[in-house]
């Protein structure tokens, strides 16, 4: 139960924010920040949509997910159209989630007994440890060992940043498929 009203909710915020809202509310809502009427149809959308699915026993939830999905994108509306930006408002869309279904199902002994169990799984920290080794020390060793070509390169700091981004990712994408026995994708 509990799981599945969590996933109702991330299905009823993807349908809302990507799915259903046309992009002239978007365009109107970075014109008119919260003085476009868009801003607040939409909210009201992604509160409702939230609220048929996860049931009217919550709407309580619904209240909440209506005033905080108008306060975030009203936020983003003032900032300029990155991916950071973008990211950030996803998150914090995320978060007022998962606050949500935390406290409708809120347990101190369950978060303990799964704090507990994180911080002593050796594998959990075996992973942590190579995620950050392949993310951070390893660009730099490579960024290192490819300094001489780079240097011989136009604009090779642009093309050095995109280097690192994709060699992460690529690294990352390494390691999961090897913990995955999917070596034929590596």
């Amino acid at each position: 139960m509990e799981t599945l009203w969590l996933i109702k909710l991330i299905f009823a915020h993807l349908m809302t924010d990507f799915v259903l809202q046309p992009k002239s509310w978007v365009r109107d809502r970075h014109d008119r920040h919260f003085g476009s009427p868009y801003l607040y149809i939409h909210g009201a959308v992604t509160a409702l949509f939230a609220g048929w699915m996860i049931g009217s026993k919550h709407w309580h939830i619904t209240v909440i997910i209506f005033v905080t999905h108008i306060l975030i994108d009203g936020w983003k509306s003032y900032r300029k159209n990155t991916a950071g930006y973008f990211l950030i408002d996803q998150l914090l869309h995320l978060a007022v989630i998962l606050g949500c279904w935390w406290f409708s199902f809120y347990d101190f002994a369950v978060l303990q007994q799964t704090v507990t169990q994180l911080l002593g799984d050796e594998h959990l920290w075996i992973l942590l440890t190579a995620v950050v080794f392949l993310t951070g020390p390893s660009g730099i060793l490579i960024a290192k060992l490819t300094e001489h070509w780079r240097s011989q390169l136009e604009n090779s700091e642009t093309l050095g940043n995109a280097g690192k981004w994709i060699g992460i990712l690529e690294r990352i994408m390494i390691l999961a498929f090897a913990l995955l026995d999917q070596f034929e994708a590596i």
